[in-house]
């Protein structure tokens, strides 16, 4: 809740932030404590308090609890006005049954249960980092700066889905044929649309609608709902459409031409990751999972989380590149209480660091690299 407080140039608002800290598995936990000092020191220096309780997820609750979203874990989901998600997942638990792995008895609950329809993850290649990425630098030239929209809650991921046994013709044994449901409403795409309206907003007023419009009937309603809705509520943004196809090789050949991509949920998984590898490392690139309410400050609830995976192989080795929990905190501070300028913050501290040389091996170029504390550190002396 908010606390009104004087000072020279006015009345502030002094909040008390309640987040759920969930950090995962593997280097989840590394990256993990080198964020939270950074947001705490964020948050405390405009007056504001951090009151967060760490939880069990994803392997680290099926070890200690049974299952990968252990009761106290949702509880305290439940209780708080934010979560700050760290990764799950690894071999440890691979032969586990699909629906009691961490990704997806973890993740994919979370999101149903807090009902997180838009996934907003950044795409920023500052030009400082160019080396880093796959693509030639005459291609980025000036670095690259995008969003994608990505409908969380809809589509293939949480359609109907079942396996049956079938005739076959020629085969003793009969058949087997798998069955996954795309389904899509109105209501969800326009939704997920006026994320993408206000996010365009505040950046250059141009979205791109992502489909597969000359083979999905669903895309066909995409297509024709996302035009109404620009048509009647944003004239100021300028609205293109492109196929899946098209959309990945752009991605690659001319990655400067996007401003905000809006797309459905399975093209919006791969394609936000092909445009975090374009960006030069996963390791930099956050999201944000926002949901259908409000919490208790009046802004949305939601969860932030790196959008890279857990990194067994350099787990407990000093060598996780921490910026994308970072700057996922920051996009908590931006999304879930309205702070912007200590969101601005932290990001102005990392591309500092970065700036200055600072980096970890999957950006240090083959150049110097310092390990996950010391970069943590280089962006907390930045603040």
């Amino acid at each position: 809740m908010a606390t009104p407080h004087s000072t020279r140039s006015g009345i502030i608002r002094r909040m008390k932030l309640t987040i759920a800290v969930l950090p995962g598995d593997y280097i989840g936990p590394e990256v993990m404590d080198v964020a939270l000092p950074i947001l705490e020191t964020a948050v405390s220096r405009s007056g504001h308090t951090l009151q967060h309780t760490r939880c069990d997820v994803g392997g680290a609750g099926i070890d200690r609890h049974g299952k990968a979203l252990p009761d106290p874990t949702l509880e305290a989901c439940r209780a708080a006005d934010a979560i700050l998600f760290g990764s799950v997942g690894g071999p440890k638990w691979e032969r586990l049954p699909p629906a009691e792995q961490p990704e997806r008895a973890a993740l994919l609950p979370l999101r149903r249960h807090f009902r997180l329809f838009a996934n907003v993850r950044p795409g920023r290649l500052p030009k400082p980092l160019v080396d880093t990425s796959p693509l030639r630098p005459d291609r980025i030239p000036d670095g690259i700066d995008m969003v994608c929209i990505r409908e969380l809650t809809g589509g293939l991921y949480f359609g109907a889905k079942s396996t049956r046994p079938v005739p076959a013709d020629g085969r003793p044994d009969g058949d087997v044929e798998a069955i996954d449901t795309m389904v899509y409403r109105r209501s969800e795409i326009e939704r997920i649309t006026d994320v993408a309206i206000a996010t365009a907003r505040a950046r250059r007023r141009h979205l791109t609608l992502v489909d597969k419009a000359n083979v999905l009937e669903t895309s066909v309603l995409w297509r024709k709902v996302v035009a109404e809705r620009i048509e009647t509520t944003a004239p100021d943004v300028t609205l293109s459409t492109m196929y899946v196809d098209n959309a990945a090789m752009q991605l690659v050949l001319r990655p400067g031409q996007f401003d905000v991509v809006l797309t459905e949920n399975m093209f919006g998984d791969i394609l936000s990751d092909e445009m975090a590898v374009v960006c030069g490392s996963l390791g930099m690139l956050a999201s944000a999972s926002l949901g259908i309410e409000n919490n208790r400050h009046g802004h949305r609830y939601g969860l932030y989380e790196p959008a890279g995976g857990t990194a067994p192989d350099i787990a407990g080795q000093d060598k996780a590149n921490p910026c994308a929990q970072v700057l996922s905190a920051a996009l908590m501070l931006r999304h879930s209480f309205g702070l912007e300028a200590e969101a601005r913050a932290i990001e102005a501290a990392v591309e500092g660091a970065i700036a200055a040389g600072i980096r970890t091996a999957d950006i240090a170029a083959g150049g110097p690299a310092v390990g996950t504390r010391a970069m943590g550190d280089a962006i907390l002396a930045r603040l």
